[in-house]
């Protein structure tokens, strides 16, 4: 495995790296207080947002996730990687080159197997980052770790289908430029297991659908994006909207997962750098007891496992990301579920360290790292939970001592 950068992606590096220097972390102050100017956080989004967006796609920075070279930039999963890290350092960062979920799995899911008109109709828009997307797999009433689980209906009609559930955790669909959902339900509950699934396209404006209320996450609404709890009432879409067939769908989300998690893990390292360096930034400027922090052993145990834990994370996000590349997503499940474990964790235990040093500052908004880890807390449990990905590392482990 030889994990280097080409030439061409230290160049985007370099480009992306100035960019957060020059335009994106200076704004973040601004976009929050844009937000908190509005009447409603949830009526508009900050103009700056679509400011940045414009001068990313001018210099080239737009849509690098998409390995579709005539979409996207063309980059492989261990190419993308390190850009994905850097877009991860800022909260606002992904969403200013076009490449924050849930958009990205669900323009990647229209690629793979939307129909001509879908693509026409709705990836267009997303990538040119004029509308958003949300993704309504999870249910309130099950386990939806486990997709089959699934209870919400896909009922064809004549030429249509007709959409019945309650789902929350749809991330994206608060905001204003939200406009399609891929929504996951049962069409078939006699088929085999994981064949009663399908995915369909719904118009967050089709009658019928109603957004219940916008969840918090330990407190940060998220606005302008959100978390969104959804009920479909008898919400009639064209059959047309059926994405690959029925009994597709959980094939789709185990595809469209896989990138997303690691894509995932990609920015949690980005943000464990950016609270290792304010953390090292922090304890050479505060003195306590007469002395800098710095000089303080357990400060230093601190920053010294930090480091170590990041380049450990890096270095298996990178394997899984090459193994991606390689010998594909199914071969690499294992080590997509590894370090999904580790990522969150990492980055749970570095943001920490750094609130730490902060002391009183850092459960505050004054610095990112309260928001960091609220989000990095969450990951332990969308696209799976840390259990069930344990528990299938442990059974592909014991299944190649099954078969000596």
């Amino acid at each position: 495995m030889n994990f280097s950068y080409s030439e061409k992606v230290q160049a985007l590096q370099e480009k992306l790296s100035a960019f957060m220097e020059e335009h994106v972390y200076p704004n973040e102050k601004r976009y929050e207080q844009q937000l908190n100017e509005q009447k409603n956080r949830w009526s508009d989004v900050p103009e700056i947002v679509e400011q940045l967006k414009q001068k990313a796609k001018d210099e080239g920075l737009w849509n690098l996730f998409l390995p579709d070279s005539e979409l996207g930039a063309g980059l492989t999963n261990l190419e993308y990687a390190p850009l994905c890290e850097l877009m991860g350092k800022s909260l606002i960062g992904p969403e200013v080159f076009n490449c924050n979920a849930p958009d990205t799995g669900n323009m990647e899911v229209l690629v793979r197997y939307g129909t001509e008109q879908h693509k026409e109709e709705w990836l267009k828009p997303l990538l040119n980052g004029d509308i958003r997307s949300c993704f309504s797999m999870t249910e309130p009433d099950v386990a939806s770790a486990d997709a089959t689980n699934v209870q919400a209906s896909i009922v064809r009609d004549g030429d249509e289908y007709v959409i019945n559930g309650r789902k929350w955790w749809s991330s994206g669909a608060g905001d204003p430029r939200c406009e399609i959902a891929i929504v996951m339900g049962k069409t078939n509950p006699d088929a085999p297991k994981h064949e009663q699934q399908s995915m369909i396209l719904v118009p967050l404006k089709t009658p019928g659908v109603t957004i219940e209320r916008m969840l918090p996450v330990f407190g940060f609404d998220h606005a302008p994006h959100g978390h969104a709890e959804i009920t479909f009432d008898n919400v009639r879409v064209p059959a047309s909207n059926i994405l690959l067939g029925e009994g597709k769908g959980f094939a789709i989300a185990q595809g469209r997962l896989g990138p997303g998690r690691i894509h995932h893990c990609m920015r949690l390292i980005g943000a464990a750098e950016r609270a290792l360096e304010e953390l090292c930034k922090r304890v050479q400027n505060r003195v306590a007891f007469g002395k800098p922090l710095a000089s303080q052993g357990v400060i230093q145990e601190w920053i010294a496992d930090s480091r170590i834990e990041i380049e450990q994370a890096r270095l298996l996000t990178l394997k899984a990301a090459y193994m991606m590349d390689t010998v594909g997503n199914k071969v690499a499940k294992k080590e997509i579920a590894m370090i999904k474990v580790v990522a969150p964790n990492m980055a749970l235990r570095v943001i920490d360290r750094a609130i730490q040093a902060f002391g009183a500052a850092g459960v505050s908004n004054d610095v990112p790292l309260a928001a960091q880890w609220a989000n990095a807390r969450t990951l332990r449990i969308a696209d799976g939970p840390d259990e069930v990905h344990r528990a299938q590392i442990a059974k592909l482990e014991l299944r190649e001592y099954s078969q000596k």
